[in-house]
């Protein structure tokens, strides 16, 4: 069984076509990463993952169960995850406390004015896992608005993570970085993701290739290529639609 599953999916607003028809099959443990240029529909095509949008038709089946038409929230208990192209931090807490507000309802503490959180001993074990994980053990008290640039996307991919999620969603999680940064970034996403299945949107072809063990080509709303990293580097079609291009702004 694959852990997700797009079939046909299409999304229209209005007369305007964005997604046309995707049809994608991600493994269990799988690293997969979604390229193309803007405008192709790549957040899109997330957002109707994650159940952000309804998809307009087709299908979208998530560890054998069909989410087309499940929420957000939903979802997410469901085992996916994602993250976003901006930061969505609680600015004013520590990342302690953005952390612990990630694990609480994946270990069944749903709201309550009666529970004190700070005697939740496998809430404060599974953040002090997540800390290590993302290196921010000695940030744990500071407010995640005065953060870094690349610790605010360390924490974000922390509370991705944190819910225990198997699925997880990555919107372009290095964009901004330098160089070190982004190294640094893409070695957190492989030690994070290890026993996961990562669906991952990057432009930066470096991450792309070092970290995918498959790419997709989304141009114009169409999957017009799926393959290893190698293939897709060779295919003359994805370089015409995008890779090309992509050389001659990094040139």
């Amino acid at each position: 069984m694959n852990a997700l599953e797009l079939k046909d999916v299409r999304k229209q607003f209005g007369a305007a076509q964005i997604i046309r028809g995707a049809n994608l099959a991600v493994a269990q443990g799988e690293r997969l990463a979604v390229i193309g240029p803007n405008g192709a529909g790549k957040s899109t095509l997330f957002n109707l993952i994650s159940g952000r949008f309804p998809a307009s038709s087709g299908e979208i089946v998530l560890n054998g169960e069909n989410i087309t038409r499940l929420k957000p929230y939903q979802i997410n208990r469901r085992g996916l995850a994602r993250s976003f192209q901006i930061s969505n931090l609680f600015v004013h807490l520590s990342v302690y406390e953005n952390l612990r507000c990630a694990v609480l309802w994946s270990l069944g503490y749903k709201y309550s004015f009666w529970q004190r959180l700070g005697g939740l001993r496998d809430a404060h074990e599974r953040v002090e896992i997540v800390l290590e994980q993302i290196g921010l053990q000695r940030q744990r008290a500071v407010l995640a608005g005065v953060l870094s640039y690349a610790e605010q996307r360390a924490l974000e991919i922390g509370i991705t993570i944190a819910g225990g999620a198997n699925v997880i969603l990555l919107d372009e999680p290095t964009a901004g970085m330098s160089r070190s940064e982004s190294d640094a970034a893409v070695e957190l996403i492989r030690k994070v993701t290890i026993g996961k299945t990562l669906l991952m949107v990057e432009h930066d072809m470096s991450v792309v290739f070092g970290l995918a063990d498959r790419i997709a080509v989304l141009v114009y709303g169409e999957m017009i290529a799926c393959d290893t990293p190698a293939n897709i580097r060779n295919n003359a079609a994805v370089q015409a639609a995008y890779l090309g291009g992509a050389d001659e702004e990094a040139a």
